[in-house]
């Protein structure tokens, strides 16, 4: 058995020694056990195509097809995708490292309305539903939250409060995975609502 073990293992040096460098130490192209992994038949855009009956490669939607990503039009920004390298997408100016100072989207009384509801489903239960970093989770050992209501988080650019509910910040995870972008920016409108409620009470 021994022996069989350090014939194997020296079959396999041998083996990716003379093959595994093909086309990497050597001129000739590398041996392809499986080259359909590298090399798979694919439709391209735009070229002509003998398989499908239209003979082109593009073809239409089917009918009742539903879009991938959609614009912001329902909360007034109608040439604004999610893919898109905008400041409402982004939370930054252009390609530089500005943060975007006020709120990209138009505020009404229904974008509050769901960002109230949005603050309350996520927001709520770490920094508490008046923002003031007492939610539920202080009574089971998480002290350390961030006060939203206080000047710190108010001098804050509406940007960097979106940077921040996007990728996260300290023990706060990122949520731009789980927030779709106009609710981030609906739940920053309801916290500068509450901030300026806190302004009034302090009067």
């Amino acid at each position: 058995m021994r022996y069989f073990i350090a014939l194997f293992a020296a079959l396999v040096v041998l083996a990716v020694g003379v093959l595994g460098f093909r086309g990497d130490k050597f001129r000739k192209p590398p041996l392809e056990l499986f080259p359909d992994m590298d090399r798979q038949p694919k439709l391209r855009p735009q070229e002509p195509n003998s398989f499908l009956p239209n003979g082109i490669s593009s073809q239409p939607y089917v009918e009742g097809t539903i879009e991938r990503s959609t614009s912001f039009a329902e909360y007034g920004l109608s040439n604004v995708y999610p893919f898109d390298q905008h400041p409402a997408v982004t939370g930054m100016i252009g390609s530089s490292t500005n943060l975007v100072e006020v709120n990209p989207f138009p505020i009404s009384a229904q974008f509050l309305e769901r960002g109230q509801e949005r603050f309350n489903i996520y927001c709520a239960p770490c920094h508490g539903p008046l923002g003031d970093g007492k939610g539920i989770t202080t009574r089971f050992g998480m002290n350390l939250i961030r006060n939203l209501v206080d000047e710190y988080v108010m001098k804050q650019p509406d940007g960097q409060i979106y940077q921040t509910i996007t990728h996260g910040k300290g023990a706060m995870g990122q949520y731009g995975t789980v927030i779709d972008i106009p609710d981030r920016w609906a739940i920053i409108a309801y916290l500068r609502a509450l901030q300026t409620a806190q302004l009034t009470s302090n009067q």
